[in-house]
């Protein structure tokens, strides 16, 4: 199975995000082929991608989403990038799964409103870790 796992990479993170985003791209590898495992390491997040430009990423990550038979995206935090993942996901019609950490700050209504859309609230990482074997039983089956 080919996987998309999005999150926000130039927008707001932390050390806590980007060990979340470490533990679910390595949970996410026992199902599949996580596309976008690039996105686990910290150095993305600090310099970007340094090789390729914007035109290229969009055209690459089109191409993985396209090809990707789910969406798992970390939205815990705000990310326009993520945002317009997921709507071309839903656009294609791609199996999504949306997670975030529990907040206070309200998740938009565009994702959580959207039927084709499924939105878990996780506390814990092995909490996301279930979340995630749970959804993809579920369409694999």
């Amino acid at each position: 199975m080919k996987i998309y796992y999005a999150t926000s990479i130039s927008g707001e993170t932390n050390p806590e995000a980007e060990k979340t985003n470490l533990a679910l791209i390595n949970h996410l590898k026992k199902y599949g082929d996580v596309l976008t495992e690039h996105f686990g390491d910290s150095s993305l997040i600090q310099i970007g991608e340094k090789t390729i430009n914007d035109r290229e990423i969009h055209d690459r990550d089109m191409e993985w989403i396209m090809s990707a038979e789910v969406i798992i995206a970390e939205v815990s935090n705000p990310s326009f990038g993520v945002g317009y993942e997921i709507g071309r996901g839903v656009e294609n019609n791609k199996k999504i799964l949306c997670l975030r950490r529990k907040q206070n700050r309200r998740l938009s209504a565009m994702l959580r409103g959207c039927p084709e859309i499924i939105v878990n609230d996780y506390e814990t990482i092995e909490e996301a870790k279930k979340m995630i074997e749970d959804y993809l039983n579920k369409i694999l089956n």
